[in-house]
């Protein structure tokens, strides 16, 4: 199959990259590293790196690529898609809704408010909570090889490896979520045992990467779970079209509106600082940068992929 190579798509991109980088870097001072997460706080604040891959694998990345962050939120994507595999669509959206909730991704003011007292998405924490608590697996341990396995899949990188650090220190600094946990286990909604079901949650968080890695798990969802790359299909088409709609509505916290308007993109950030993004059957991004604006997103970060944007008129909209 012929596909469209990135430079061909993008013309001068790598100058353009570069002077976009040093340009919104300038942004990093106007944001905070997270610090509830105490790890996190150890972020390099001045930091900024994109990666962009085209279905040859050709890439093109300026600013500080080599920096290694955890997945944090990026991780629910795909837990998501993983739950999908395992499950079907009617058991997962049985546990966890569709909607976006306009609250903040670590807010449970709505599991009590409305009826039927389920995580509006799966992308909001106690969402990826409930998704979390529907992985199979025969034991813990055989859960915890088998969302590690998925995620090396996904990014072609088979040394993919949870960073124990930041586990710890999620575990120990987790007051809400467990508090959420606890909720939707008196709900109905975790059948299994708490700690367990947040062991997984904060694996996945906890997963360490490159903005490479988010670059080629960005392509495989671009080309609807085949990875262009090697031909193989890994998710099915369906459940990556729904992991996509819940980019769009909901991936960039309660700021996913205005990402839409300004950028136009399918995203998904963590609060370490990654955005993991795409252009839809064409190329996957990925971008660092730990200073975050008040909504939890990289601040330099979705200035970067707005100037980007918009240059090459980018938006799915």
């Amino acid at each position: 199959m012929s596909y469209i190579k990135l430079h061909d798509r993008l013309p001068n991109i790598e100058h353009n990259l570069q002077m976009w980088v040093e340009q919104c870097k300038q942004q990093c001072h106007g944001g905070k590293v997270a610090s509830y997460i105490p790890e996190l706080a150890k972020g390099n604040k001045q930091a900024l790196g994109i990666v962009m891959m085209d279905a040859y694998g050709e890439q093109c990345s300026a600013g500080d690529i080599q920096t290694v962050f955890t997945l944090q939120s990026i991780s629910k994507v795909f837990s998501l898609l993983l739950a999908l595999m395992d499950n079907g669509e009617e058991i997962v959206f049985h546990k966890v809704g569709m909607e976006p909730t306009g609250d903040s991704f670590n807010s449970m003011l709505k599991l009590e408010l409305v009826q039927p007292g389920i995580p509006f998405n799966p992308l909001i924490n106690a969402g990826a909570i409930a998704v979390s608590s529907l992985i199979q697996g025969s034991s813990q341990k055989h859960k915890l090889e088998r969302v590690l396995q998925f995620f090396r899949k996904c990014a072609h990188n088979d040394s993919l490896q949870f960073n124990e650090q930041v586990y710890q220190s999620e575990l120990h600094s987790a007051d809400l979520n467990r508090s959420m946990a606890y909720f939707l286990k008196d709900n109905g909604v975790l059948e299994h045992s708490v700690d367990d079901v947040l062991d997984i949650y904060f694996r996945h968080c906890s997963i360490d990467v490159s903005v490479k890695d988010l670059a080629r798990m960005g392509l495989l969802l671009a080309y609807n779970g085949t990875d262009p790359i090697t031909g193989e299909q890994l998710i099915p088409k369906r459940y990556v079209q729904i992991a996509k709609s819940f980019m769009v509505t909901c991936g960039m916290y309660n700021a996913s509106g205005q990402f839409a308007i300004q950028v136009g993109l399918p995203a998904k950030s963590g609060v370490s600082g990654g955005i993991l993004t795409l252009i839809p059957g064409a190329i996957g991004i990925g971008v660092v940068g730990p200073a975050l604006n008040s909504k939890g997103n990289s601040i330099a970060g979705v200035e970067l992929l707005e100037k980007l944007s918009n240059a090459y008129d980018l938006s799915m909209f």
